[in-house]
């Protein structure tokens, strides 16, 4: 039986292609391990998104490509969005890898795997706005009892800075046929928490029947009678409608919970972005879902130092930021992406002011975040037990305000046996820094 060892580098979007290649292997009879040095091939599905994803990429290839010398790996194969991106390059630079796989091209890897382990040499890419979404062919890696569910690819917003349209292509929705059947698919095999995910959920559907249709895919997907969960990333603010609102308050199994990228708050700086909200639009649309769903978690981003950012552009996220008291944020530093039209802006900013714009906001957000979370205190919750702390009778869970691997947690202490994926109502008792305590 031939051993595969797997790296999904990037976003959680990335991952559901990995899961998809996993289960198309694993149909064939590859057997996955996690020791690189037994492995026969290893595949490394990137991420290019920014200079740090790119950086890591490389790195983990060049580590792992030692393996073809000293170990038994004997196919090294690159996919994803650096595959996609830099697939000239790799060739030329990178000898020791062995197939290149584009983004859209993920489909062909059984037939790469078995051509590169037989010593041949394979490169694939394809049509940047093909469709790769293979239903029922997938191995969940997230444990069991949450999935991502990857709605749609590509992008067709164009903001300046990014890069994604350009290896990810236009945006194309998965009919909602498929998306059912890999939902109940998914529910089946015990996943309770489902978490859509696209460049863009907001718009899903657009493309494919002229209007959107997230509410109603969501209203189907409430239907599925095992999911308990049901969670929404990447909304662009601009695309909220009443009726995904409506949807939100009326649907139990819908966590009130959005992620929100904003990106910035500043008019100026955000008209350079490409973006298509004003400050004014973002804090209507803000204030417009707290006062309908009063309980909602609204997580958002930023990015830092874009050209031409002045000081009074970064105080004016600081202010935004302070006036919103979003419930969660991260901070990017803006990265200059080749064939961005960013890139060749004038008034770059150096890479130390960009550090410490973030740094000022995430110690902004920081308070923000404690007095939150001090404020939960007394609240009984539903929360999705992630495991157990070892040696305590305390356990690891989410909260639906905690979204995996990027948010908070809540730490339970109880004598009751818990298992991963349970379901446990627990009183809040007490916060420390970004996580809470609890009791059942």
């Amino acid at each position: 039986m031939k051993k595969i060892l797997f790296v999904s580098l990037g976003c959680d979007k990335n991952l559901v292609d990995s899961e998809q290649m996993i289960g198309l292997l694993a149909e064939q009879g590859y057997a996955f391990i996690d020791d690189e040095t037994q492995a026969d091939a290893i595949i490394i599905n990137t991420c290019s998104f920014i200079h740090d994803a790119k950086e890591e990429s490389i790195e983990t290839i060049l580590t792992l490509a030692e393996q073809k010398k000293t170990g038994k790996c004997r196919a090294l194969i690159v996919t994803g969005c650096l595959a996609q991106r830099y697939y000239e390059e790799m060739q030329e630079e990178i000898p020791e890898v062995d197939a290149i796989i584009g983004t859209t091209a993920f489909d062909e890897i059984v037939d790469v795997v078995e051509e590169t382990l037989k010593g041949g040499h394979r490169m694939v890419k394809k049509d940047i706005d093909r469709l790769t979404y293979l239903t029922g062919h997938r191995y969940v890696t997230t444990g069991g009892h949450f999935a991502y569910l990857k709605i749609a690819e590509g992008c067709n917003k164009r903001c300046t800075y990014c890069i994604i349209p350009r290896i990810r292509g236009n945006y194309r929705s998965v009919p909602m046929e498929n998306l059912l059947d890999d939902a109940r698919r998914l529910a089946s095999q015990g996943v309770k928490e489902l978490i859509l995910v696209a460049q863009e959920t907001t718009v899903y559907g657009v493309d494919l029947y002229g209007e959107k249709r997230l509410p109603e895919l969501l209203r189907k997907l409430c239907e599925i009678p095992e999911l308990v969960w049901i969670r929404i990333l990447y909304c662009y603010p601009e695309e909220i409608t009443n009726e995904l609102i409506a949807v939100m308050k009326e649907e139990k199994k819908i966590c009130h919970y959005l992620d929100l990228p904003i990106q910035h708050a500043s008019d100026a700086v955000l008209k350079r972005m490409g973006r298509r909200t004003s400050k004014k639009e973002l804090k209507e649309i803000i204030l417009k879902l707290r006062t309908e769903i009063p309980d909602i978690c609204i997580r958002t981003t930023l990015i830092t130092g874009f050209p031409g950012e002045t000081q009074e552009d970064h105080r004016a996220v600081m202010e935004f930021v302070d006036e919103m008291g979003f419930d969660r944020l991260g901070v990017f530093t803006y990265s200059p992406e080749e064939g961005t039209a960013a890139e060749q802006f004038e008034d770059q900013i150096d890479e130390d002011t960009k550090e410490e714009r973030r740094s000022e906001i995430m110690e902004l957000q920081q308070e923000i975040a404690f007095e939150k979370a001090e404020a939960m205190k007394g609240r009984e919750l539903e929360a999705f037990v992630e495991g157990s702390v070892t040696g305590e009778d305390v356990y690891v869970a989410r909260t639906y305000k905690d979204a995996p691997n990027v948010d908070g947690l809540i730490f339970i202490h109880t004598d009751a046996e818990l298992m991963t994926g349970d379901m446990a109502k627990v009183r809040v008792t007490g916060a420390y820094e970004y996580d809470l305590i609890g009791e059942m």
